[in-house]
């Protein structure tokens, strides 16, 4: 089954190029440009602290596609399943991101913490929401706190 996304904005950034592994995203302040047509959809986002976003790892080749990948590119840690991995290779390049909503402008969201470059297309955004979106039983595999 084939499925067709169109973007609802763009992110704007000074990151123009994919950065190595230690990069510290959790810094960056972006802007998301939603396209004009959309803007009244973020009525009332600033009521929210985070949201969700989802973006398109547009410049990322499926082109050999493996499904095991060294987590961060470390191989210390062993391969490990790219549906376990936040690698941007996969079957879909699709990418979701908790950031901090800093500001709301008309259709332009300033946020920090996207790890996306300057001109990724955004797909959606969606609050987030502690009920749903937080599990206090979750577990993550023990080899991430090592990278």
């Amino acid at each position: 089954m084939n499925i067709q996304m169109k973007s609802i904005g763009t992110v704007v950034n000074d990151i123009a190029a994919k950065p190595d592994h230690n990069f510290k995203w959790a810094d960056v302040v972006s802007e998301i440009h939603i396209n004009p047509e959309l803007a009244e959809g973020l009525e009332r986002i600033e009521e929210f602290s985070h949201l969700n976003i989802i973006w398109s790892f547009h410049q990322s080749q499926s082109e050999g596609l493996a499904l095991l990948v060294y987590p961060r590119g470390q191989k210390e840690f062993g391969k490990i399943g790219v549906f376990a991995s936040r690698s941007p290779f996969r079957p879909n390049p699709i990418a979701k991101t908790l950031v901090r909503l800093l500001e709301h402008k008309g259709n332009v969201l300033k946020v920090k913490g996207l790890d996306a470059i300057n001109g990724t297309p955004v797909l959606d955004i969606k609050p987030f929401i502690i009920d749903y979106d937080s599990d206090k039983e979750a577990i993550t595999a023990p080899w991430l706190s090592k990278i």
